[in-house]
């Protein structure tokens, strides 16, 4: 039976030290949070630099950590217990001077990032025919009556309704006749229509914002909806700056996390080898024979209904994780390989129905780009650091070309707008300059895949350095968006309830006067991450068997000494209504200050042994259900009174980014934070066979659709092969930690035109199946 801790009176076991099941460890202290295992997160009271921030979930003490940046400096252990010391201390949106990329002026830490209306149809040509058929279909909808239409010959495949709502039949044809053989039934809906979901339920859509979704069974890659009437539909143009970003992450679903989903990970918790992670996880399952559980919970987890819920909610984005692993896995690597890619292209499918837009993050990178559970693995940086960092790295940069190549075809690109190149790498143990490289040439791989002024924004995270740290970077960039996650909740802890936090208007104060500064001296910035949460109880929220520091449980770290007891802010049923009115305003707040933002997330599992979600206050759809998230996030316009939404203009970038800039930033680096000379390493090859993502398959009754759904790769003259190992050579494992000694090898010839391009080219028309 799963063992349910109980935060209040018995504090966590000590967290079951990691072994590596490819090699010894290689040094004696090997252990959680002290050795090569988890070298970046040994325990320090050295405190972030100003203009640094902490991930989500850090696994130890999330204050400080040992970096191998020797300006990392200073001591801000600060834990008075008050909530209005978490909005006194500056730096962190200090810009320099000069506007320069460089750090900025170390004034002080992070005091709180410290972790993480109608249907638009097709225009007709013959317009007085149609105005009584748009009457009585505009009075269909609004009554909640499904509609049933016909669109006649849509232009290509991307083809979609225009803005007018007539929904009448177009039958010209060349010679002004009807062309009757070639119609398409539509099926659409507003509120209060049938819908039926891709599984052959039923459900009645509710929403009372204006919503339309819209659904063509001809061809299913048609986009006609509507998440409100407020939010452009899916063939309109969505205008960053201007329309916000109101967003949820659907996070815990194909990249599985402890505190999300436990009941995945309750049933190792007392058992020999516990799950920590997703490899833990899927390692435990494989030896029992129940991996067919792991599909089962991306079948289940999130299904097309929650993507009708979270348009009924007013939002408009989905943010969704996603691992390398859904491309492929090598050698050892335990996980579910390719599999949660047919999940991601059915809320591909959902998003398109409902009108919501997607923000793709490739969220895991072999080796872990941070050490920490949702990286795939606990324990060790492998990307971009130690003996297997470049070579992770360029394995990485491959499964970011593999999938911009995808997500950029046009079939695709009105959906998936945004692409986040890597979730929270971690730059204070990496450090800047390969990150640098690292982005730039990711960048590079994105428009070469896309072409410029094609494809998706480009989304990189901060890297825990600020968002002043990146004034600058990439100029003249073909849009690029910064990310930034806002978290309070894993610094000082603070006895204070919401009540007290919420008359502090802390987000309002801390956040909003910092994001106006990004979007004038970078460009779009949104955050990627933010929850309700104001300490970190929750089942699992810092990690399996680690604690919390707000009730004195938190094993890394003993000085956090008890604030208060986690039971009431572990067990939702206790709230009351004036406790869920603060939550709501904490949350309006946020929203108000962070003004494009991505709600962190939207559901959290039910535990298997209290049959509830464990950390309420992470759950966007437990909030609505219960009362503590607003119905409508509109609400949030104005809250923030002291701080003005910022009001420029957001410039998109031609794409030609200086050669100076590229030559300053070439790919790959000659070393890394902790190799000297990356030249003495075995280093992979171009010669990997190309892998292609494969599209969706839709079936209309008996037949199998002929609608193109494009063949996963948008550029044709994007022909460089895939990096892999040489034979010839023992290459360490992926996971190994950066204290492992490298083997010898004789050095391989690289692709000279493996370099950032100063402009990508357009690529020409790629021949549809």
């Amino acid at each position: 039976m799963a063992h349910q801790h109980s935060m209040s009176n018995t504090p966590y076991q000590p967290v079951f030290v990691h072994s590596n099941p490819y090699s010894q460890p290689t040094d004696s202290r090997e252990s959680y949070y002290d050795g090569p295992e988890a070298e970046h997160l040994q325990p320090h009271h050295d405190a972030f630099a100003a203009g640094s921030s902490q991930p989500r979930f850090f696994p130890g003490n999330r204050e400080s950590f040992a970096s191998s940046n020797p300006t990392l400096t200073g001591d801000y252990h600060d834990r008075n217990g008050s909530s209005i010391a978490l909005n006194d201390k500056p730096g962190y949106y200090t810009y320099n001077d000069s506007g320069d990329v460089g750090m900025p002026p170390r004034t002080g830490p992070s005091p709180y990032l410290n972790e993480k209306t109608a249907f638009p149809a097709k225009r007709s040509r013959k317009k007085a025919i149609i105005i009584g058929v748009l009457a009585v279909l505009a009075a269909a909808v609004a009554a909640g009556v499904v509609v049933y239409f016909l669109v006649i010959k849509p232009k290509s495949s991307k083809s979609s309704p225009s803005a007018n709502t007539s929904g009448a039949n177009d039958t010209s044809t060349d010679n002004g006749k009807s062309d009757t053989t070639k119609n398409n039934l539509v099926v659409t809906g507003g509120d209060g229509s049938t819908v039926t979901t891709d599984a052959g339920d039923t459900f009645t859509y509710t929403n009372s914002f204006g919503g339309v979704w819209y659904y063509n069974p001809e061809n299913p890659l048609e986009s006609g909806a509507r998440a409100q009437s407020f939010t452009p539909a899916l063939n309109e143009t969505f205008k960053f700056g201007e329309d916000p970003i109101r967003g949820v992450n659907v996070g815990g679903w194909l990249v599985t996390e402890p505190f999300i989903v436990p009941a995945l990970y309750e049933k190792y918790i007392n058992g020999s080898t516990p799950a920590f992670d997703e490899f833990d996880l899927t390692t435990n399952m494989r030896a029992d024979g129940s991996l067919s559980d792991l599909e089962n919970h991306y079948a289940t987890f999130i299904t097309e209904q929650d993507f009708a819920e979270i348009a009924a909610a007013g939002l408009n984005f989905v943010r969704i994780p996603i691992a390398y692993w859904a491309i492929e896995t090598r050698e050892n690597e335990p996980f579910l390989a390719q599999t949660s890619w047919k999940y991601f292209l059915k809320a591909v499918q959902w998003a398109r129905k409902y009108g919501l837009r997607i923000n793709l993050d490739l969220h895991a990178l072999p080796g872990s780009q941070n050490g920490w559970n949702h990286s795939g693995r606990l324990g060790n940086i492998n990307v971009l650091y130690g003996p297997m960092g470049i070579n992770n790295a360029e394995r990485s940069l491959d499964y970011i070309r593999i999938i911009a190549e995808f997500v950029s075809q046009p079939e695709y690109s009105d959906v998936i707008v945004m692409f986040g190149l890597t979730n929270e790498p971690f730059g204070p143990t990496i450090g800047k300059d390969a990150i640098s490289r690292y982005y730039v040439q990711a960048y590079s791989n994105v428009r070469t895949a896309s072409g410029n002024g094609n494809g998706p924004w480009i989304v990189m995270h901060d890297a825990f350095m600020g968002l002043p740290n990146w004034a600058g970077f990439l100029p003249n960039a073909d849009r690029v968006q910064l990310d930034i996650h806002q978290y309070l909740c894993f610094n000082s802890q603070s006895a204070d309830d919401y009540t007290v936090r919420t008359a502090a208007t802390i987000p309002c104060g801390t956040w909003g006067t910092g994001q106006n500064a990004s979007m004038s001296a970078f460009g779009m910035t949104h955050v990627g991450e933010f929850s309700n949460a104001i300490n970190d109880c929750g089942q699992w929220l810092n990690g399996i068997n680690i604690g919390a520091r707000f009730d004195g449980s938190f094993t890394p770290d003993p000085s956090f000494k008890a604030v208060g007891s986690c039971e009431t802010y572990l067990d939702y049923t206790q709230w009351d209504q004036q406790w869920k009115d603060s939550m709501k305003l904490w949350a309006l707040q946020s929203m108000s200050a962070l003004q494009n933002w991505f709600f962190w997330t939207w559901k959290i599992g039910n535990s298997t042994v209290t049959g509830r979600p464990p950390s309420p206050a992470w759950s966007y759809q437990l909030g609505l259900q219960e009362g503590w998230m607003p119905t409508d996030p509109r609400a949030a316009e104005g809250v923030c009174d002291d701080t003005a939404p910022f009001a420029g203009t957001i410039t998109d970038g031609s794409g030609q980014v200086p050669q100076t800039f590229l030559d300053t930033f070439t790919w790959p680096p000659a070393s890394l934070t902790n190799e000297p000379d990356l030249a003495t390493l075995p280093q992979y090859t171009q010669t990997g066979t190309i892998i292609t993502l494969p599209p969706p398959a839709f079936t209309s009754g008996s037949s199998t659709i002929s609608a193109s759904t494009g063949n996963g790769w948008n550029n044709p003259s994007d022909t460089a092969f895939l990096f892999v190992p040489v034979a010839s050579c023992g290459f360490l494992d992926p996971w190994i930690g950066p204290s492992a000694t490298m083997v010898t090898c004789p050095p391989v010839q690289r692709r000279e035109d493996f370099v950032p391009r100063a402009a990508a080219p357009t690529p020409p028309p790629m021949p549809r199946r």
